[in-house]
């Protein structure tokens, strides 16, 4: 009898369990009526199980592919609603990724095909958008036309609300006590940035203390797929804190999660500066270079202020 309630308990525990990390997952979804397919077809999706939050509409028949930085996911719906308003012959027919420029890059050289699991995705890429240092390296042999600065945006310490540990600057995350998660350099080129704003706060010692010695003693975690793991860890009580930029600490507030952000003073900081290029074997070059344009003007702009980025400082 007493081994019967055990179960039952532990069964309405584990249900529990389920029905708050579903709930979690569903809060942090990155997908929200992003699909703007004409035709969907059957539409199945569990989320958190059955969905693919970084791959947006139908590869096949897309008149328009755009490889984008993963951290701008939340700008991209009103974007290309935008577009389409300018270019309806374009409705639905466009496809985009947001992965980091690391792994998009990784899939371009891997003959433009992407696997997940069970599911091998092949899509010739019209336009890359990246870190501008990164795509005006690649301008000369990849690109055609000018290489774009679009956006720009600043580094913050994300934190769960009330900032529970107390982080004030970019020297506690070297304090012990304090998990962090933190962009993986291997494929995030804001991992390079975060490198240089600790550089500046604390010397080649707190680099080194935050990326290798707390992650060597499992203090610090190296996000797997892009640092849109750091507000899940953190509202999973796995993670105290990760430094993101200030955007997402933006939008996770606008989508009702108790997630916080702590300024990194000015003279520590480093701006990202988001630029775009239409490549060279781009098989939809009038419609790559019509997105480029857009992406320049007034309406685009706002958009992207709408979510905390800012205008592009001048070359």
């Amino acid at each position: 009898m007493k081994k019967a309630c055990y179960l039952a308990s532990l069964a309405i525990l584990l249900t529990g369990i389920k029905v708050a990390v579903g709930r979690a997952q569903e809060k942090l979804a990155w997908s929200y009526d992003q699909n703007s397919t004409v035709y969907q077809g059957y539409v199945f999706q569990v989320p958190g199980v059955d969905n693919v939050p970084d791959l947006h509409g139908n590869p096949a028949g897309a008149k328009l592919v755009l490889f984008i930085g993963g951290n701008q996911f939340m700008v991209l719906p009103r974007l290309v609603e935008a577009f389409e308003r300018i270019h309806p012959e374009l409705k639905g027919r466009i496809y985009y990724e947001t992965l980091p420029p690391g792994i998009l890059l990784r899939q371009m050289q891997h003959q433009n095909t992407l696997t997940l699991g069970n599911l091998t995705v092949s899509a010739q890429p019209d336009v890359y958008e990246a870190g501008a240092k990164h795509l005006e390296q690649l301008s000369g042999e990849h690109m055609v036309g000018k290489v774009v600065r679009y956006a720009t945006n600043d580094l913050i310490v994300m934190v769960r609300k009330g900032n529970p540990k107390g982080i004030r600057s970019l020297d506690d995350l070297a304090r012990p006590d304090v998990r962090l998660s933190m962009p993986n350099p291997q494929w995030e080129g804001v991992a390079r940035l975060i490198e240089a704003s600790l550089r500046r706060a604390g010397g080649e010692t707190l680099v080194q203390t935050v990326m290798v010695s707390k992650y060597r003693l499992g203090q610090t975690f190296l996000t797997q797929i892009h640092h849109r793991q750091t507000p899940m860890r953190i509202l999973a009580g796995l993670s105290d804190a990760g430094v993101t930029w200030q955007s997402e600490v933006r939008y996770q507030q606008s989508i009702g999660n108790p997630i916080s952000g702590v300024p990194i003073a000015g003279r520590y900081n480093a701006t990202g500066i988001y630029a775009a290029g239409v490549l060279r074997d781009a098989p939809h070059r009038e419609a790559a270079e019509q997105w480029v344009e857009f992406l320049q003007t007034p309406t685009a702009q706002a958009i992207y202020r709408s979510f905390g980025f800012r205008t592009p400082y001048s070359k």
